[in-house]
């Protein structure tokens, strides 16, 4: 039975993750399906690209899962 509800009741794939940026070391959370290039808040430099699915950590590493 627990199983047939999981399956009723799906959960989301999609969480926050913490991110920092190679170029400065800034810490920020980002949507690990991001829609849209996401930027450091401190220096500028594109961190995540979309890529229509999971987005691409292009100048960062995952500092951890947030959620």
């Amino acid at each position: 039975m627990a199983k047939k509800r999981k399956i009723l009741i799906p959960e989301p794939r999609s969480k926050f993750i913490r991110v920092k940026c190679n170029v400065c070391g800034n810490e920020q959370p980002v949507f690990d399906h991001a829609t849209f290039p996401v930027r450091c808040l401190v220096c500028g430099t594109v961190i995540v690209q979309p890529t229509g699915g999971k987005a691409k950590l292009v100048n960062a590493e995952t500092v951890r899962v947030l959620g």
